[in-house]
This record gives C-alpha cells, structure tokens and sequence, in this order.
C-alpha cells in the first residue's frame, strides 16, 4: 500500500464546478487567513527575534502579548494621513493598493489540503488552479513591484525615489533566480499545476542502499537540494527581506519607497510584505516539502492524508519557513548593494543554468536506463548537487575577492593618495568636491564642518529683540539682548 497516496487528490477536472457560495467561501476563506497569518508572523517575529537578542518582547497586550500585532493595526488605522504636497495624488493613492492586491490574488492558486466536504458540497482545498498556476504566483509577485515604484515616484521624495529604484532592480533580479529555481520542479513533476506538483511529492521512492531498502516520501526539497537552497536565497531578496533589505534600508533611505506615507497606506505596504512572506513559504511548501501531505512518521497513519489534517501539515511547514526569515533577520548584517547585486547576477543566475542541465541529464538518463527516482537522486543527483553547491561557494567568494584585497591593502597603508582611484574603494585622502575618505576608502563627514544656528532660534529671538550669534559648532549659539552678553 502507498503510504503516502491520498483518496481525496484534487486534479485539474476537479476545479471550476463549485457552486457561488462555495467559492465565497472560500475567498473569504483565504482572505481572513492571510490576514490572520499577517498579525500572526508580525508577533511571531517580534517575540523570535527578542528570544534570540535575549530580551522580553511584546507582553502587555493580550494573553502574553500576542494581541500586540492587533493593537498596532489598529493604531495605524486612527493615526492622522499625510499626504506630502508635491506628490502625485492620484497615484500616491493608488500604488500602495497595487502593491497589496497581487500578494492576496497569489494565494489563489496555493493547495491547502485534499477534497473535503463544506455543508454537504464535496470540493477542494484550493479557491482555484490553472495548468500554469506556478506561473500566476510569478505574474502576482512581479506586479508588486509596480506598488513599490510608483510609491517612491509619487511621493515627490529623494529618498523615497532611490528607495523604488533598488527595489526594481533588486526584485527584477531575484525574480529570474526564483524563476530558474522552480524549472527542475516542473522537470521532475511534468506539470506546472500547483495540485500535480503536490500529486507528483506523493509517491514514495524505494532506494537500495548497500542492500538495505528505504522507501521515503519524494520531496523535491531532498530530490533538488539545490534548486532548494537558490529558491531560498532568491524568495528573501524578492519579498526585501533582512539581510536583502536595501531598498528600505533605515540606515541610509530613512525608511526606503514608504518613507511618505503614514496610516492605513502605510499599513497596507506592511500588510502586503508579510503576506508575501506567507505566500512564497506556502509556494515552498508547495513545491519541495510536499504541499498539504503528512512528513514521516506522520505518514504512517492513514487517515494523515485526509479529512482536515493536511491543513495542520501545510501550516506547520508555512510556519517553519517563516520561521527561516526571522532566523535570517536575528542573524545576518545587510548587505551592501553592489555586493547583493553581484550575487545574484554573477552566482544564483548562472548556478541556477548550470543546475538545470544537469536535472535535464539526469531526467534523461532516468529514462533511458530504466532507474528509479531515487537512485538517480542517491547516485547522479548527491553528487552533481555537492559539486554545484562547491562551485557557487566558490563563485560567492571570488566575486567579492577585488573588494575584500584593496579593502586589506587600504588598511595595511599600501594605498597612497597619488595612487590612481579604485573603482569599489576609494583611496585614503581622495577628494573630488565632496567628503574626505577615511582610511580604508569609505567615506565620511569632514571633521571641520561649522553648523550655523538653527533658523528658528533666529526667529523666536528677533521676536523677543536678541541677537543670535552662531559660534561655528553644532547646538551652540550666544544669545546676546539689550548690548549684554
């Protein structure tokens, strides 16, 4: 008996024949649980990320603080909207509305569980699918990208410009990574239907071993290892994720594309960006940890499969994966741009090609030779998977290596300021109409910079008749009245 087929598989037939209020259901189904996930990975987030900075979190509202997340969308919700006076109002007001609509329509397509029964009416846990169903999650990920620009354009902002400009870039970048990754899928499952996909992770692999026989469940997490890990490194760049956060890196854009906006727009960037974070943790579960099916040993029970179990299974590995992206937050620095940028041109694209021959090589010789999944998987795919993981080791090391020698020649004092500039690092000295550059090329502020009063002092003095005299040093000033010092 196949331990880990279900009865109640939904195919493709099975979708487009449920009556109106079954799917009214089920979008309003599908709509409160992203919403509730949003609030959930919010205080999730919180209370991980203090777990592992050793400090309290949220505790005061609700039972141990997890009504925190509520408390601050409703906050949001009463806080005064500004809109700034040189922005484009019209689509000011619509690109945060652009950037949230996709990440709700993405989730259409993501398999929840098998074919159960609601009110008597037998249908699938799923609002809908497409024989292209991976290829909508695509389409909707990309128009986000629309939101976040024409955010930053409309906001009439300097900051909030350059913040749109990353981001376009950065997505567009690690969408094609991400794209790449999943094509070993559709290889492997010959369908690029969510619910075949699922369908195709059901049956088990039998791998003689030395004479020992397992037979386990047929992940692509563990069939694909390495269109796993680019997926992975891919999805944290496409949903601006710690530590590919630039486009709203607080430490130099102030906030990035929303530095602009305040209140429910405000709310709705946040509320789109998690449920990113959910969608693309559902697609991976989806795609390589086997959908809504039990892990082993849960497997092993028959009824794992069926009913309304499979959607504890889905969740928990949505959770696991988020889990991943706090993890990542709590424990990386960000990146710097041009550094994120070589990445993900110069390593994740082409290991990404180099990895999609070889699943093609060994799909074929699968074929020919008559071998199982598994034995291509245990003897063609470990190792092709070990030498393409060695080489993008290899390939992340070198692309910094131009970086990481002038930055050690710099500090050994081997760059001179008659030395010709670098094109990463300046060298030390090195001043063309703007700040001096400290050693090892980054620049910083001129030590002797004078501040002048602030204007406003000037001001409320004059009212009162005193006379402001700046001294030349920042937040000090001489305030002298009626000729006294």
């Amino acid at each position: 008996m196949n331990l880990w087929a279900a009865p109640d598989q939904p195919t493709l037939e099975d979708f487009g024949h449920d009556v109106w209020w079954i799917v009214l259901v089920k979008i309003v189904g599908v709509f409160g649980l992203l919403v509730l996930m949003t609030l959930f990975a919010i205080v999730f987030e919180r209370k991980v990320v203090a777990r592992m900075q050793q400090r309290i979190g949220p505790n005061r509202v609700g039972p141990r603080g997890y009504l925190q997340s509520l408390a601050d969308g409703l906050k949001l919700a009463f806080k005064e909207d500004i809109m700034p006076a040189l922005a484009d109002k019209p689509v000011y007001f619509l690109a945060p509305v652009i950037a949230a609509i996709p990440a709700f329509l993405a989730f259409s397509v993501i398999p929840l569980g098998p074919t159960v029964s609601i009110f008597g009416e037998r249908t699938p846990l799923q609002l809908t699918d497409a024989p292209i169903g991976v290829l909508v999650v695509l389409a909707c990920s990309a128009m986000g990208v629309y939101g976040i620009v024409l955010a930053g354009w409309a906001s009439g902002s300097t900051y909030p410009l350059l913040g749109s400009l990353r981001s376009a870039a950065q997505m567009v970048s690690y969408e094609i990574a991400m794209g790449l990754s999943i094509v070993a899928v559709f290889l492997y499952a010959g369908s690029m239907s969510t619910s075949e996909i699922v369908a195709a992770q059901a049956d088990g692999n039998r791998l003689d071993f030395f004479g020992a026989e397992f037979t386990g469940p047929s992940w692509f997490a563990v069939l694909l290892p390495v269109s796993f890990v680019i997926y992975v490194i891919a999805v944290v760049g496409e949903t601006n994720r710690a530590p590919f956060d630039l486009p709203e890196a607080e430490s130099e854009l102030v906030g990035g594309f929303h530095t602009e906006y305040s209140s429910l727009k405000f709310a709705l960037f946040f509320l789109a960006e998690y449920i990113n974070m959910v969608t693309v943790s559902a697609l991976a579960a989806t795609l390589f940890l086997g959908g809504w099916r039990a892990p082993w040993p849960i497997s092993i029970w028959d009824g794992a499969n069926t009913g309304w179990w499979p959607l504890l299974w889905f969740f928990l590995k949505v959770v696991a994966a988020l889990f991943v992206f706090i993890w990542l937050r709590g424990t990386l620095p960000r990146l710097r741009y041009d550094q994120f940028m070589r990445f993900g041109w110069k390593v994740l694209v082409p290991t990404a090609l180099v990895w999609i021959l070889v699943v093609a090589t060994m799909r074929t010789v699968s074929r020919e030779a008559d071998l199982s999944t598994g034995q291509i998987a245990l003897f063609v795919g470990v190792p092709a998977a070990l030498l393409v993981l060695a080489g993008l080791l290899v390939a992340s090391r070198s692309a910094n290596r131009d970086t990481r020698v002038m930055a050690e020649q710099a500090s050994a004092g081997a760059v001179h300021a008659t030395d010709p500039e670098p094109d990463v690092l300046p060298p030390v000295g090195a001043r063309r109409g703007g700040p001096r550059r400290a050693e090892g090329g980054f620049p910083v502020p001129p030590m002797d910079l004078t501040v002048p009063p602030s204007p406003r002092i000037r001001r409320e003095s004059g009212e009162t008749g005193a006379t402001v005299v700046g001294t030349g040093r920042r937040g000090t000033a001489t305030i002298e009245e009626d000729g006294d010092v």
